[in-house]
């Protein structure tokens, strides 16, 4: 499978800590699911590392999803913490 193009979302906390909304990443070949992406990702290291090595929630196209569900080109992938109620 060959590298594909995915656009990211951040929102609330994750946002703010990345300091931007939207990224688009051409990921290697070999990052073929949401919990490879976000490994990815955290391999950036800095900012990165901190944003996102945290209880997260994601989405896939804007459906709810968990770290197996797999990429396809063009998906739009968010991240973003738990609400909490109050």
């Amino acid at each position: 499978m060959p590298a594909m193009t995915i656009e990211l979302r951040f929102f609330a906390s994750v946002r703010e800590q990345l300091g931007c909304s939207t990224e688009t990443v051409t990921v290697p070949a070999e990052v073929q699911t949401v919990g490879q992406l976000r490994a990815w990702l955290l391999a950036r290291g800095g900012i990165w590392a901190q944003a996102l090595n945290q209880s997260l929630r994601t989405a896939c196209d804007q459906a709810m999803c968990d770290d197996a569900a797999v990429l396809s080109e063009g998906v739009e992938v968010a991240f973003f913490p738990p609400v909490t109620g109050g």
